[in-house]
C-alpha cells in the first residue's frame, strides 16, 4: 500500500484504507506465519502504510529493530502516530536502500505497484544477510473487473483527457516466472496463490474497497468537478461484476500471490 512512486503514493489515504481493514490483514498474517521462528536484528516492512504490519513485526520480534519504509506522507503520519515503538522512513521504494545488511524484509500488497520486477527482486534479495529472509505479498488482480474497470473507464472519452499522464500498474509476473527468477539465488523458496472470498456490505461495497487504494490516483488526477462522475461510473460497473446477494453481501474474490525466499 503505498504503493513508482512519490507521485502517486502520496495520494493513499490512510483512513479510506483501514475501512477493510480485517480482510487487509488477513493475508499479511498469513504470510507472517510462514516465516520460521528466529531471532532478528534488523527487520524492514517495505510499503509500511500505517503501520499496522509493523506493530506486528515489532510484538513477533520485541528485541528486533523494526523500520517501515513507504512514499505516502500520509500513511507515515498516521503510522508514526500509531506504532512509537517503530521507526519509519518515507523513500521511493524502487530506489530505497538499507544501511547495512538485514535480516527480516517484509512487503504486504506493495511490490506490485514497482516496474522491473526482474531487477527489483534481486536487489532486495542482496540486502539481506546470509540466512535472512524475503517475505512478499502481491495482489493478483490485474485480470479482474475489479482493476481492468478502472483502465477502461480511464481511457474513455469523458475521462481520457484527464487520466493520460497516469501510470497505469504494472501487471506482476507469474509465479513460474518468479521461481525461475528467485530458485538460483535463494536456499529455500516457496510460492503459492491464494483467492480470498471477502464478503462486504453496503449498496457499493467493491468500489469502496478500491477507493482505498487503486482508484486513488485516478481520482486525484481528476478536476474536481469529474471525481464524483468517474467514482459513480466505476461503482455502476462494479455493481454489474459483483452483484450484492438477497443477504446484503457482495462476494469479492481476491487473488494473491505469496513469495518467501531464505538466501
Amino acid at each position: 500500500m503505498n504503493k513508482t512512486t512519490d507521485a502517486v503514493t502520496d495520494f493513499w489515504d490512510a483512513k479510506q484504507y483501514m475501512h477493510f481493514g480485517n480482510e487487509r490483514l488477513r493475508p499479511a498474517l498469513d504470510l507472517l506465519a510462514y516465516v520460521p521462528e528466529q531471532e532478528p536484528q534488523r527487520v524492514v516492512d517495505l510499503g509500511c502504510g500505517t503501520g499496522n504490519i509493523s506493530a506486528l513485526l515489532k510484538a513477533r520480534w520485541p528485541a528486533a529493530d523494526v523500520l517501515g519504509v513507504d512514499s505516502s506522507e500520509n500513511m507515515l503520519a498516521a503510522a508514526a502516530a500509531a506504532v512509537p515503538e517503530c521507526r519509519f522512513e518515507r523513500a521511493d521504494l524502487a530506489h530505497w536502500q538499507p544501511e547495512g545488511l538485514l535480516d527480516v524484509i517484509y512487503s504486504n500488497a506493495t511490490l506490485q505497484w514497482l516496474p522491473d520486477h526482474p531487477a527489483l527482486f534481486p536487489r532486495f534479495l542482496s540486502f539481506l544477510r546470509g540466512g535472512a529472509w524475503l517475505a512478499v505479498q502481491m495482489p493478483a488482480m490485474h485480470d479482474a473487473p475489479l482493476r481492468k474497470m478502472q483502465a477502461e473507464l480511464a481511457r474513455s472519452p469523458a475521462f481520457a483527457p484527464h487520466l493520460r499522464g497516469v501510470p497505469q500498474q504494472p501487471s506482476i509476473l507469474t509465479a513460474e516466472n518468479y521461481y525461475d527468477l528467485l530458485r538460483s539465488r535463494a536456499s529455500k523458496l516457496d510460492i503459492w496463490e491464494t483467492t480470498y472470498l471477502h464478503t462486504l456490505r453496503g449498496e457499493n461495497a467493491v468500489a469502496e474497497w478500491a477507493a482505498g487504494t487503486s482508484l486513488r490516483p485516478y481520482l486525484e488526477a481528476l478536476p474536481e468537478d469529474k471525481r464524483a462522475a468517474f467514482r459513480a461510473a466505476y461503482a455502476e460497473t462494479m455493481r454489474e461484476a459483483y452483484p450484492q446477494r438477497e443477504n446484503g453481501v457482495t462476494l469479492l474474490p481476491f487473488k494473491r500471490l505469496f513469495i518467501v525466499a531464505n538466501v
